[in-house]
């Protein structure tokens, strides 16, 4: 079944792509580390979206290229990056103003775990062993105003990632408003999973099957609100 999905699921790339597609013109957005960086290499032609990273930087661009890496310019992940026209540098402190403040529109984060009311964890699976890693996600999941999660929608042991209720430890509760992953796109509405797209050869029982949350589809939602 693994097999299967890696079939007809969407690829990373095509993920990014489509949380891209969904960003505003103009949104002041900050990107999670790892998949969700991948997303702004997908931003729509005439498109203007403004990055912002927690250690001190709004207007972030591209990665740097080979032989051009600043030192002292990098992102959260600490990956070198450039600045774009009309950037601006500021203290860390300033930085999680902006987003304990509201100013900062949208936010891509990954996942270990969703609910089906928004639920997020994906800081930590409970292990002792691991190293906590918080970092700045509990500031931006309750101070940025939407927040989109970007994940494979099963582990690589196959257990699925969309659950009832996170069994580890949580990084905000109800924060979540989408989620992407290589089988759907699903909003998180009245804390329920609604299926807005499925990739090509994805059908409803499979996507069922790999969930371990009820899933509603837009007809089956209006009918329950009548």
């Amino acid at each position: 079944m693994e097999g299967i999905i890696d079939k007809v699921g969407w690829s990373v790339s095509e993920m990014a792509k489509n949380v891209a597609r969904d960003i505003e013109d103009g949104a002041y957005v900050n990107l999670g580390i790892g998949m969700p960086e991948l997303v702004a290499g997908f931003i729509p032609k005439g498109r203007e979206v403004i990055y912002h990273t927690e250690n001190g930087l709004l207007g972030m661009g591209e990665v740097a290229a080979p032989g051009y890496e600043d030192p002292e310019l990098v992102n959260a992940g600490k990956k070198y990056v450039t600045a774009v026209p009309g950037a601006a540098y500021f203290h860390h402190a300033d930085s999680f103003a902006m987003i304990r403040g509201g100013h900062i529109d949208l936010c891509v984060l990954g996942a270990y775990q969703v609910s089906e009311a928004g639920d997020l964890a994906n800081w930590s699976t409970g292990n002792p062993e691991d190293i906590p890693a918080v970092g700045g996600a509990m500031d931006l999941v309750a101070g940025v105003q939407t927040i989109y999660v970007i994940t494979k929608h099963c582990t690589k042991s196959g257990s699925p990632k969309i659950v009832k209720e996170c069994t580890y430890p949580l990084t905000g509760k109800n924060v979540v408003s989408r989620i992407y992953t290589d089988l759907a796109i699903i909003e998180v509405q009245d804390k329920k999973l609604e299926v807005l797209e499925m990739a090509p050869g994805v059908s409803f029982e499979l996507l069922q099957e790999k969930t371990a949350a009820t899933l509603h589809t837009k007809d089956s939602t209006n009918d329950e609100k009548k």
